[in-house]
């Protein structure tokens, strides 16, 4: 349903129930669309690994180089 700001201030309430129950709400100003009303969902936490847990797959190295130089000197790849 769209609703003018001024219905919106007025029932808000109403409008917020609305939008609980999984209704469309938008709120206009004259014809254009500038807010909708949502429902809220609380988002689930993850649990946390323990302590040496593996949570990534293992990485393959695809290239070695080897960089001639001193320690301290700039590397720079393109």
């Amino acid at each position: 349903m769209r609703y003018t700001t001024h219905q919106a201030k007025t029932h808000l309430s109403r409008l917020l129930d609305e939008a609980a129950r999984g209704a469309k709400v938008v709120i206009a100003k004259g014809k254009k669309p500038v807010a909708r009303l949502v429902p809220y969902s609380s988002k689930r936490k993850s649990k946390r690994p323990k302590v040496g847990e593996i949570t990534s797959q293992p990485f393959e190295i695809v290239e070695k180089r080897e960089v001639t130089g001193r320690v301290g000197d700039t590397t720079v790849y393109f």
